[in-house]
């Protein structure tokens, strides 16, 4: 089982989804953020070491599920970078600037407006994707949706004329097995994927930019998982070359496939090894590949576990003799 170099202060509810903001100037002095899952909930943020950042923290939440980052947001003609985070209960999403986390949203952005089956606009998902031009598109998913198509919701995120950030729709897409729920999204920015976790049924991917249209392109991870596919996150050793790591939720692991495909088979993404974790029923996972520090020289991969806390582990442990590290 792979130990944790640090394990984050315990959150005030329930812990359930991370990532990282790389800071620019100092990769050491980089930021973790996670979700505090409750109706008073809040995103936590921490440095390196685990260590609760309090004056960064924000706290009133409706029940905020997911999180993600995204660099560079033109915002009162600056580039911006960003938090994102899916408010279940108030069907929002809310965003902060990176690293001083001052709400950037004017109160929220409405999402999946016009459903009105249950659970539809309850969000969940969150995965940012930044296209070669600069477009910034947050990928949302919710609590249930359709089967045959349009459970995902994408959005081009711009600012407006006050300085706050804006969402608009830009395409509706992906199946859903109709088991339990899809919560997990990854996108693999420079290769142009989507990759969702559906619940009990396996990984789906699609293209990232909407002009390429909504063909599934693989389902792969359908067996080896003893219950839900959860939390993804891509380790990136070249622009094409890499791992992509689901959380095995019920057995304390993670199940690690090939990023790139194979010859026959671009969308074929090879299962390579099975990694066990102390993180408990991990929800939510992030990968770093650039270093952050001394303590951090080939990248780091952050946990979700159910004891209300995240545990902070080096790439190079989680690779093991196996896996390549950058």
């Amino acid at each position: 089982m792979v130990q944790p170099v640090y394990i984050t202060d315990t959150v005030q509810y329930d812990s359930d989804d991370p990532a990282v903001w790389i800071n620019p100037a100092d990769p050491a002095q980089s930021l973790i953020l996670g979700t505090d899952k409750d109706i008073h909930g809040g995103l936590y943020v921490f440095n390196l070491e685990g260590k609760i950042q309090h004056d960064k923290v924000v706290k009133g939440l409706q029940r905020p599920n997911n999180v993600d980052v995204a660099y560079g947001l033109t915002l009162n003609g600056k580039p911006t970078d960003i938090a994102v985070v899916t408010e279940r209960k108030s069907y929002k999403l809310r965003v902060f600037s990176l690293p001083d986390m001052k709400p950037v949203d004017n109160g929220g952005l409405d999402m999946f407006v016009g459903e009105t089956g249950e659970g539809f606009r309850d969000l969940m998902g969150i995965a940012m994707y930044k296209n070669k031009k600069g477009d910034i598109y947050a990928v949302v998913g919710r609590k249930t949706g359709p089967v045959d198509s349009g459970y995902l919701w994408q959005y081009l995120l711009t600012g407006d004329d006050s300085g706050h950030v804006k969402a608009t729709l830009v395409r509706k897409f992906g199946k859903y097995s109709g088991k339990k729920e899809i919560e997990s999204i990854a996108v693999d920015n420079e290769l142009g994927y989507i990759y969702y976790s559906d619940e009990q049924f396996g990984v789906r991917q699609y293209f990232a930019d909407p002009e390429k249209g909504n063909e599934e392109l693989s389902v792969f991870g359908t067996t080896g998982f003893s219950d839900d596919h959860e939390g993804i996150s891509i380790y990136k050793l070249t622009d094409s070359t890499g791992y992509i790591l689901v959380s095995d939720q019920g057995s304390n692991r993670f199940q690690v496939f090939t990023r790139e495909g194979t010859k026959a088979n671009p969308y074929e993404h090879t299962w390579l090894k099975t990694v066990p974790v102390t993180a408990m029923e991990s929800d939510g996972s992030e990968t770093v590949t650039v270093p952050l520090g001394a303590k951090f020289p080939h990248g780091m991969f952050v946990a979700m576990s159910t004891d209300k806390t995240f545990h902070i582990y080096r790439w190079e442990d989680i690779a093991g003799k196996t896996l390549q590290v950058k």
